[in-house]
């Protein structure tokens, strides 16, 4: 079957070069790898790759939540008079 019809998309110019460079290195263009994308899809029936959000485990989730809370001033970020001090802290 001949290619016919054309896409037209815009992203950003350091992703697709990155993106280039990586199908480069497997020996195909972008153009081919967005091919096995759309050909991939269809065998799929939908996205060919899992899309979710990410899951943390629940040590991680309260770290980042004390982390938002110290950037919105809700918390005193903690902070020492020298990396031995910060490291005794760490430790305990």
């Amino acid at each position: 079957m001949a290619k016919s019809a054309s896409i037209s998309m815009r992203v950003n110019p350091r992703i697709k070069a990155e993106a280039e460079a990586i199908y480069r290195s497997l020996g195909m263009t972008l153009t081919e790898a967005i091919n096995i994308f759309l050909h991939k899809s269809i065998l799929e029936g939908g996205l060919p790759f899992d899309v979710r959000q990410p899951r943390y485990n629940s040590e991680t989730e309260a770290a980042m939540r004390e982390a938002r809370d110290v950037l919105a001033g809700k918390v005193p970020a903690e902070s020492y008079d020298s990396a031995s001090t910060m490291f005794t802290a760490l430790n305990e």
